[in-house]
């Protein structure tokens, strides 16, 4: 008598995954935010639906769509009777963020340090190595992707969901902010030495001289070229995009 149940707990138990297509609207959120975030688009400049439509030919829903979802992440601000525009922070604001800033990432990385120092020094360590490569080769927007990496690996370490959900808030914005500032050789260069010596840190538990450069680290940044990238856009008032 031949065995009339299945063979595997249901058919195409062992087929590989079908990947989802990402939608239109993903397409179009994923190039807006990318044109934001690395300066395509300045700093308080207005949107226009209807270019961005046409230069990526689709209709203006998934525009519209895109839009709404750059607002909820900070990127874009959209005012009644005005229209849509790229985000811009004045140099209060600017503060207030790299306080959230620090006070979130030294939280993390003393979690970080006193839990799963070993981890944290790995994945700091290989950022660093990589920093270094994309320097020798001139790869400005390479290093500016692992200076947000090395950030964001702080966080991570604490293994702290509520931690990770709250810097995500300011992510995109940061991002933004960082690409504005990248091209400086100075800045780039206190950024290489100021991350290496973080991991270092890490690498001999030294918490409190970690944070201690931590906030050097971010609080420079906003006192000369987080504020001068703010008001250089401010300044070029509200061009169309």
């Amino acid at each position: 008598m031949t065995d009339p149940s299945p063979k595997h707990d249901s058919p195409g138990a062992d087929a590989p995954r079908i990947e989802r297509p990402p939608s239109l609207t993903e397409l179009v959120t994923t190039r807006l935010r990318d044109w934001i975030v690395t300066g395509e688009m300045e700093l308080g400049a207005r949107l226009s639906e209807v270019k961005i439509a046409k230069a990526l030919n689709v209709s203006r829903t998934p525009v519209r769509e895109a839009v709404n979802r750059l607002e909820s992440e900070g990127l874009l601000r959209v005012e009644a009777q005005r229209g849509s525009f790229v985000f811009n922070l004045g140099p209060a604001e600017l503060r207030k963020l790299c306080d959230a800033r620090i006070a979130l990432e030294t939280a993390a990385m003393r979690t970080a340090i006193a839990e799963n120092r070993a981890a944290l020094h790995g994945a700091l360590a290989r950022i660093c190595d990589a920093m270094a490569a994309a320097r020798d080769a001139g790869d400005d927007r390479g290093y500016l992707g692992l200076d947000a990496a090395f950030h964001l690996a702080l966080i991570d370490g604490a293994d702290n969901v509520f931690l990770h959900e709250a810097y995500q808030t300011m992510a995109p914005r940061m991002a933004a902010l960082r690409y504005r500032m990248g091209a400086h050789p100075d800045h780039m260069a206190k950024s290489f030495r100021e991350h290496g010596q973080i991991r270092d840190a890490v690498a001999a538990g030294d918490a409190e001289g970690a944070i201690a450069i931590l906030h050097a680290h971010i609080g420079d940044k906003e006192g000369s070229y987080w504020r001068d990238a703010s008001r250089d856009a401010a300044g070029a008032g509200p061009r169309q995009a």
